[in-house]
Formats: structure tokens, C-alpha cells, sequence
């Protein structure tokens, strides 16, 4: 039995690509491997491993405690980092460790293993507990592995059109949201916001309500689940189960979790995928954007946008999630980050995206004319699908009242 793991391997698409070593306490360096700096046809790993000329980025100072930002929004958040560190006996700050377990399951085509051939032993000064329940709690941690603040966990769909929680936590296609404690409603809440999304022509993954007592091998130690859950189809993986690269714009802008309220702007996302991208992504951008102003979500920030590379090397704007309409929840007349120069949804006007174009060198006319047809075809399917949806009265009220305080929707 290995004693410590003190390297581990840094997986893209199966082929090592670096390794993180555990150098001294707690402290951990990341760095590529020659063969991945050297490789003329390398897959990228995250944008924020780019210099200012597109180079890559090969040296890395040591953290301590916390991995480099990348890395670290690999890894869950909150409550649910809470949940599975308690199951893992690891303290919930120790992410080297953290990422060790939970490194069969992360979010797009990175994996992460011990380069030990025997580090699938727990490392003796990383455990919380008793040495006798090491086994048991990396396998009750490893059925739960993705980045995110509520309760979701990996699934896979069942023909019987249940879901259940696979046993080891890899491979799943799907994520389930539980329902919340704190607030009724959110999962038929996204759910309706998910389906009028995709009604204005916004591209979002394929989903469902699913009874919370149709899902099997849901996890001891969270309580008594009654209601409905929110199920969407992993768009970081293909139909044949093989892993799509992705990162969040926490990731491409080198931001902790904890900042992914701060840091950066919309104009910042907007900028990038000025650049990354093309004007399909542009004005889907700006469709989002605009549709979740109308909607009063008030939580889209940095983890709430991703790109893909579906190529391996060119990113394009991930699908569409976590579209909630927070407002019915928690009063809140302002946006998680800032659009160009204002946070507040009632700022959010023609004038403040022209600032927007400019500042991040958009075309003007695209963002303009995606944003009036967002409001237009909003509105026609809002009067239309609101009495249909499964959203709770009160939520659908607020939206209402939000909506009448919009100068996007009443200066015409």
C-alpha cells in the first residue's frame, strides 16, 4: 500500500497531458508534459493557458491548499463539496486530495489519476477518518463527482424512463437537480425556463421533470427527497458516451469559485467569444444574455457559461444551462455580473449593448437587432406558454411584474 500519492496525472482525451505534484505539506505545482508543449497538433485544455500571441503558458507557480483556478472549478462547491469531503473523509480545502477521488468523472474530457500504480490506496495523511472506512468512502465519493452548488449528480437515462445514480459515479449521460430545501419549485422552475428558452430559439441540451422516487441509488445521508427533479442531458458528452472538452469562463479567466461573482463582465465573455468564436456564437451570446434579463435570473455568472471544442482545438459556446428565474425566490434588481457598465436588469437597454459592441469590438448591428428579436419572440411565447408551464404561480407572477419595469420591453 502506497503511503502518500504525491504526483498525479492530468488526462485529455485519455493521453497524459501533465501531472500535479504535491510538493512539500499541502503545497502543488502544475506542469505539461514535453510531450504535450512540443506536440504542434495539441488539444487545448483551457484558454487561460494562453499567452497574449496564442502561445501556450508552460510555467506555473506552487499553491497551497487550493489547486490553480483551472483545476479547482473541476471541483464542487458548497454544500455538495461539503457532501462529498464528509463521504471521502477529506477536509472540504485539501483540493489535491479532492481531486485524486472525484478524478474518474469531471466535467468535459479531463480525467485525473494517482501515477502510482498503487495510489488507488488512500494516501495516509490525507484522510479525516478511521483507516478502516478509506475504501468505503472514496467509493460513496466517487458516485458524486461533478462541479456545482446543488445537489446534482451523474446519471445515466433508463429505458424504463427512470434515471439512476451509476454505483461508481463515471460514465453518466445525464445530471439530476434535486429539489431544494430552502425554495419550492426550482426544478419545474428551470424546467419551464429551459423550454421557453429553446421555444426563442435558444440551443439548449435535451431535458425533463422526472418524480424523485423514479430515480434508483439515490445516495445515503442527504435525507428524505419528495416532488420532482430537474434531469439534463450532458452536452460534454457525445451519444456514443465518448467525452467532449469543455471549460467555464471561471476557468478561461483564472477565477476561483468564490470570485465567479467578480472579476470580470458580460462585455468579458463577450470579448472572448469575439475572438474564439464566430458571429453564430455572438448572437447566441446575446440572445442568452437578453432572455435571462427577461426572466430576472439573477445567478448567470462566470461557472454559468462554458465553451466546448468540439474539435479538440477551436472553442464554441457550450448549450444553455441553469436557467432560473431567481427573482421569484429572492428580490434581486440586479445581474450577477456587470452587462458593460450597469448590473441592474432595469440598465439593460439598446444603449447599454451598443457600449457593449464597442467596448468588445462586436458588431453592432448583430447584437442589436439578436437582442430586439430575443425581446419580440420572448413576449410572443411568454403570453403563449406561461399558463401551460409547470412553474408555480407565484414565480410566474414575478416574471410578469419584472417584465412591466424593462425598458427593453417597453420602450418600443
Amino acid at each position: 500500500m502506497s503511503s502518500s500519492v504525491t504526483v498525479l496525472d492530468v488526462l485529455l482525451y485519455g493521453e497524459p497531458i501533465g501531472t500535479l505534484t504535491r510538493v512539500g505539506g499541502d503545497r502543488v505545482v502544475f506542469a505539461f508534459t514535453d510531450e504535450y508543449i512540443e506536440s504542434e497538433s495539441r488539444p487545448t485544455l483551457s484558454l487561460s493557458y494562453k499567452d497574449s500571441y496564442g502561445e501556450l503558458i508552460t510555467n506555473f507557480k506552487p499553491t497551497q491548499t487550493r489547486l490553480s483556478p483551472f483545476f479547482s472549478n473541476l471541483l464542487p462547491e458548497g454544500s455538495m463539496r461539503d457532501y462529498l469531503a464528509d463521504r471521502a473523509k477529506v477536509h472540504r480545502q485539501r483540493e489535491f486530495f479532492l481531486l485524486w477521488v472525484l478524478g474518474r468523472d469531471l466535467p468535459g474530457a479531463i480525467t485525473v489519476q494517482p501515477a502510482d500504480a498503487d495510489g488507488e490506496d488512500w494516501p495516509a495523511d490525507a484522510h479525516d477518518g478511521k483507516n478502516d472506512q478509506r475504501e468505503e468512502a472514496r467509493e460513496n465519493a466517487l458516485r458524486f463527482s461533478l462541479a456545482g452548488v446543488q445537489l446534482k449528480f451523474s446519471a445515466i437515462h433508463e429505458a424504463r424512463g427512470g434515471l439512476t445514480i451509476p454505483a461508481s459515479g463515471v460514465g453518466g449521460s445525464w445530471i439530476v437537480k434535486l429539489p431544494s430545501r430552502e425554495f419550492d419549485g426550482v426544478p419545474e422552475n428551470e424546467f419551464s425556463m429551459m423550454q421557453l428558452a429553446s421555444k426563442v430559439g435558444i440551443e439548449v441540451p435535451e431535458h425533463a421533470l422526472i418524480d424523485v422516487d423514479a430515480i434508483s441509488n439515490l445516495p445515503t445521508g442527504i435525507g428524505s427527497l419528495q416532488g420532482q427533479a430537474f434531469a439534463i442531458k450532458r452536452f460534454d458528452r457525445t451519444e456514443a458516451g465518448e467525452a467532449v472538452h469543455m471549460e467555464d469562463f471561471a476557468q478561461v479567466f483564472g477565477v476561483y469559485a468564490a470570485d465567479k461573482y467578480k472579476k470580470a463582465s458580460y462585455r468579458n465573455i463577450a470579448t472572448v467569444l469575439g475572438v474564439e468564436t464566430d458571429d453564430a456564437d455572438i448572437a447566441e451570446f446575446i440572445r442568452r444574455l437578453t432572455f435571462n434579463t427577461l426572466i430576472g435570473n439573477a445567478d448567470m455568472h462566470l461557472k454559468n457559461w462554458s465553451l466546448l471544442y468540439p474539435d479538440k482545438r477551436n472553442a464554441s459556446l457550450a448549450p444553455a444551462y441553469d436557467f432560473v428565474s431567481t427573482i421569484a425566490y429572492i428580490e434581486d434588481s440586479d445581474a450577477a455580473l456587470k452587462f458593460s457598465r450597469t448590473k441592474r436588469f432595469d440598465g439593460f437597454t439598446l444603449d447599454e449593448l451598443s457600449h457593449m459592441a464597442a467596448k468588445a469590438r462586436l458588431p453592432e448591428k448583430l447584437v442589436l437587432d439578436s437582442a430586439r428579436e430575443t425581446v419580440e419572440r420572448f413576449m410572443q411565447e411568454w403570453a403563449s406558454e406561461k399558463p401551460h408551464l409547470p412553474i408555480h404561480t407565484n414565480a410566474r407572477d414575478t416574471i410578469d411584474e419584472h417584465l412591466a419595469g424593462l425598458p427593453l420591453v417597453t420602450d418600443k
